[in-house]
C-alpha cells in the first residue's frame, strides 16, 4: 500500500476521531441529555444503528468501484422486508411454526438477488448506463412495494425473531455482527480474489479490461446480484426486530449509502475504493447524526451539515485528482 493510498484510507478514521473529540467537548456544554456522548452503551447502539445503511453501502462500494451505481437499493430493501414479514403469514408457513423463519429469510434474500439480477442483465445486455437503468428500476420496484399491500403497513411480529435480533454476543448486537461480518467477507472478496482485482480494473479502464479478456457483462451481473442480496440482508437484519414495514421505508437509503461510500474515499468514476473506508464513512455519518442530535440540532441541520461535508469532500477529491494529473504531465 503506497503512501497516498494509506493517507486516503486513514483520512476517514481521522475524521471520526475529530468527531468524537468535538462532540464530547461540545456535549459537555450543549448536551440536551445527562449522558456523556462517548458513553460505551451509546457507541454500541451507534454501531447497531449503522447496520441497515452500512450493509447496503458495502455493496454500493463494489458497484461504484466498477464505475456503476445502483439507485434501486431502497426499494429493494422495502420489498424484501415485505416478503420477509408477509411470507410468515402464509398458511403453509404458519403451519411450520418457528421453522418458517429460515425459509422467510430465504424468500427475502432471493427477492433482492433476483431484483439485482434484473438490473445487472439490463445493464449488461443493453449497454444503457447503470444510473438510468437503476433510476427506472427504483421507480418500478417501489411501485411493486405499493402494489403488494397498497399504502398499508405490512406487520408480523415473531418473538423468536425479535429475541434473535436483540441478542448480544461479546457486547455487540446481532445487527452489528452482520455488519462486521459482511465487511470482512467483502474485504476479502475485493482484496484477495480475481473478482476483486477485476472490479478495480474495469472501473479504472473498461476498454482495457475487455482487451485483457475480462468478461465485463457477467462481472456486472454478479455485482448487481450481490448488492441486491445485501439490500435484502439489511432488511432481514432490521425487520426481524421491527416487525412492521411501511411502503415508504427505505426511501433515500440509496443517497445515504452513496454518501457513506464517497466519504470513505471511493471515486464516483470508478477504479478506486475501499470496503474498510466505507465502513468508516458509515460510522462517520452515524456519529454526525447522533452527535448533532446530542447537542440539540434538528433533522434539517443534520442533513445540511452532512450535505456540506459531502460537497467539501468531493471538491477536495477533485482538486487532488487534478493536481495528480498535472504532475503526471510534467
Amino acid at each position: 500500500m503506497n503512501k497516498d493510498t494509506l493517507l486516503k484510507q486513514g483520512a476517514i478514521w481521522a475524521f471520526i476521531v475529530v468527531e468524537l473529540i468535538f462532540f464530547s467537548i461540545a456535549g459537555s456544554y450543549l448536551s440536551v441529555s445527562d449522558s456523556a456522548f462517548m458513553d460505551f452503551d451509546n457507541m454500541l447502539l451507534l454501531l447497531k444503528q449503522s447496520a441497515p445503511i452500512g450493509i447496503i453501502a458495502l455493496g454500493m462500494t463494489i458497484i461504484m468501484i466498477n464505475g456503476n451505481i445502483d439507485l434501486s437499493v431502497g426499494a429493494t430493501y422495502a420489498l424484501s422486508a415485505i416478503i420477509l414479514l408477509d411470507s410468515m403469514t402464509w398458511p403453509f408457513m404458519q403451519a411450520m411454526g418457528d421453522w418458517a423463519i429460515p425459509l422467510a429469510w430465504v424468500f427475502a434474500l432471493l427477492t433482492g438477488t433476483i431484483l439485482g439480477a434484473i438490473n445487472g442483465l439490463i445493464v449488461w445486455k443493453t449497454g444503457v448506463d447503470a444510473f438510468i437503468v437503476t433510476l427506472g428500476s427504483m421507480l418500478g420496484y417501489r411501485g411493486l412495494v405499493f402494489m403488494y399491500n397498497g399504502e398499508q403497513p405490512t406487520s408480523h411480529l415473531n418473538w423468536t425473531l425479535v429475541d434473535f435480533a436483540e441478542a448480544q454476543f461479546l457486547g455487540l448486537h446481532t445487527a452489528t455482527w452482520f455488519l462486521l461480518g459482511a465487511a470482512l467477507l467483502l474485504w476479502l472478496l475485493m482484496t484477495k480474489t480475481v473478482h476483486g482485482r477485476n472490479a478495480y480494473a474495469i472501473g479504472n479502464n473498461r476498454e482495457a479490461a475487455v482487451n485483457a479478456g475480462i468478461r465485463v457483462g457477467p462481472h456486472f451481473l454478479w455485482n448487481f446480484m450481490l448488492i441486491g442480496f445485501l439490500a435484502s440482508l439489511s432488511a432481514v437484519v432490521f425487520y426481524s426486530e421491527s416487525g412492521s414495514v411501511n411502503p415508504n421505508d427505505g426511501m433515500l437509503y440509496e443517497l445515504w449509502a452513496i454518501t457513506a461510500v464517497v466519504l470513505g474515499g471511493t471515486k464516483l468514476t470508478g477504479g478506486y475504493g475501499s470496503i474498510i473506508s466505507t465502513l468508516g464513512g458509515v460510522i462517520a455519518i452515524q456519529l454526525l447524526r447522533k452527535g448533532l442530535g446530542h447537542i440539540g440540532a434538528d433533522t434539517e441541520t443534520v442533513n445540511l451539515v452532512i450535505g456540506l461535508i459531502l460537497i467539501a469532500v468531493l471538491f477536495l477529491d477533485r482538486q487532488l485528482n487534478r493536481k495528480g494529473k498535472e504532475e503526471l504531465k510534467t
